[in-house]
């Protein structure tokens, strides 16, 4: 699957999940709710942190082109 589309769904099933724990009247509902919101940033957060580690190979960079020997 297509990367930007999980970050996509994972955004939206976040949003969703937050509006649905400011409705929430019990406090066990709203535990639920913030355990999913966990776990849907924790997940967010393994695409960003891939994305921020391939930034920084990227071989765009100037100096990165003088030590490749071919």
């Amino acid at each position: 699957m297509d990367p930007e589309k999980i970050m996509d769904g994972l955004s939206k099933e976040l949003n969703f999940a937050l509006k649905a724990m400011a409705k929430a009247k019990d406090v066990n509902e709203k535990e639920i709710y913030s355990r999913i919101v966990k776990n849907l940033c924790e997940s967010l957060g393994v695409f960003f942190d891939l994305a921020s580690e391939m930034m920084s190979f990227d071989s765009d960079d100037d100096s990165d082109k003088e030590d490749i020997p071919f």
